[in-house]
């Protein structure tokens, strides 16, 4: 049993309340209670955020690539700093510094993530002899922090546009279609020994590194579970787009592709009034990773039209340069001020900005990794964050309030306690295996960092 002083359920705020969990799911909540002697007593009970968006690897590249090199720098020269890095990556440095992200996201508030893996062979682009050794490596590390992982292998067969053919820095990510298919297989059966919330997805990597008879073969064979795209990150991927398959990437997708709930169209930067009408109402989700955007230089997402129009959204940390919730949601809202100069963009008509971000991320995120979860409701996955409300940042708020404080003036040492489908890996906010797995990571990081 859990304890909650205070809670927001799915029917709004409630007081002392009482959540039974078996299985992994929620089976009674009932509140003016008191606390037992065996409960979990906590402050503050919220639905917990997914990461709908992680390339958990680039997390050891953090800090390298912020130095400005002669010319103008931007996403391409990035991507091409980090097509060198991955060369010296094991898969025993795969598996620690996953670990250590996943350890990270869950002492932030986040209790799932979508990993949006295309780092799948050898440095030369020879298969390991089990096609799958790299989405075992980051099933490993899930196992080891008790995150619930939606493992989305992608598909990488072109260098660009047009089907350019694979640059040497990226034959670690390529596959054909049967040998993706196959790969995704291999994924199924290492997932399939985590337990039963996790799962398996797709993600074709996006339109310029797969073609359209590519896309339509590899949704004809995989009909079962989530489908992530990255799409319409950059002006020159449009533009690159735009003038090999004649529409605009979002334009085009939504016109040749069964857009659907299952979808989680990744970035959506770039996109006319048209194409986010289109894409609020296909039902998708727009994966939105503000720190990396802002990292990158993408550019802001155009949020009020798209939550005008009922569009649903979730958050991802992307290159997990930084690792934070509060954060994250912060800087998707102050991108849209810094554009539009104004204040409160991110909610529509009148209302508080920070519940609407909070559990829009937190339904957004549960649809797009498909999970059963994104509020705190009988019969749904023990998806769940605590904080703590007399913490300085927010003791002096509302409970109306609460929300507001945690994504504006919060830093993510609030979190006291988290649970994934119900498995308490994060207490009195620290992750249960924190010192091994960060002492393996450090050993991992000291291994290739001799060898770049």
């Amino acid at each position: 049993m859990i304890f909650a002083k205070q809670a927001k359920l799915a029917t709004g705020w409630a007081q002392n309340v009482r959540l039974t969990v078996i299985d992994g799911r929620i089976t009674t909540i009932a509140s003016e209670q008191a606390a037992q002697a065996s409960d979990i007593c906590v402050d503050t009970l919220l639905p917990s955020v997914a990461n709908l968006h992680s390339h958990s690897f680039q997390r050891a590249m953090a800090g390298m690539t912020e130095y400005r090199m002669a010319g103008k720098d931007s996403f391409w020269t990035w991507r091409d700093l980090m097509y060198r890095f991955t060369s010296h990556l094991t898969p025993e440095h795969v598996e620690a510094i996953a670990a250590f992200v996943f350890l990270e996201m869950q002492e932030a508030g986040y209790a799932s993530v979508g990993e949006f893996h295309y780092l799948h062979h050898q440095p030369d682009g020879t298969p390991y002899d089990d096609l799958g050794e790299l989405s075992g490596r980051i099933a490993a590390a899930a196992s080891a922090t008790g995150i619930g992982l939606t493992h989305l292998p992608v598909l990488y067969t072109y260098g660009g546009a047009g089907q350019a053919a694979l640059q040497p820095g990226q034959a670690r990510f390529g596959n054909t279609v049967d040998q993706f298919n196959e790969l995704v297989t291999r994924a199924r059966q290492h997932v399939g020994h985590l337990p039963d919330d996790c799962g398996v997805g797709i993600a074709p990597h996006s339109l310029r590194a797969t073609s359209p008879d590519d896309l339509r073969a590899v949704l004809a064979h995989n009909t079962q579970g989530p489908i992530h795209i990255h799409i319409a990150e950059q002006p020159k991927e449009v533009a690159d787009i735009e003038s090999w398959l004649g529409a605009r990437p979002v334009e085009w997708l939504l016109e040749n592709a069964d857009i659907n709930l299952d979808w989680c169209l990744i970035h959506a930067t770039h996109m006319t009034a048209d194409e986010t009408r289109g894409v609020a109402k296909s039902g998708a989700v727009a994966g939105l990773c503000p720190i990396t955007e802002a990292n990158l230089g993408d550019g802001p997402f155009n949020g009020p039209a798209y939550l005008t129009a009922g569009g649903a959204f979730g958050v991802g940390s992307d290159s997990n340069v930084l690792i934070s919730l509060t954060e994250e949601l912060r800087t998707l809202e102050y991108s849209q001020r810094l554009r539009d100069i104004a204040r409160n963009v991110m909610v529509v008509g009148e209302g508080s900005v920070g519940d609407t971000i909070y559990t829009g991320a937190a339904k957004g995120g549960a649809q797009a990794l498909g999970r059963g979860a994104g509020e705190i409701a009988v019969g749904v996955l023990a998806d769940l964050v605590a904080i703590d409300s007399t913490a300085p940042s927010l003791c002096a708020l509302r409970q109306d309030q609460l929300l507001d404080g945690l994504v504006f003036a919060a830093k993510d040492d609030v979190v006291t306690d988290v649970w994934s489908a119900g498995r308490h890996a994060v207490r009195d906010g620290r992750h249960i295996k924190r010192d091994e797995i960060i002492a393996n990571y450090r050993a991992a990081l000291q291994s290739l960092m001799a060898s770049v």
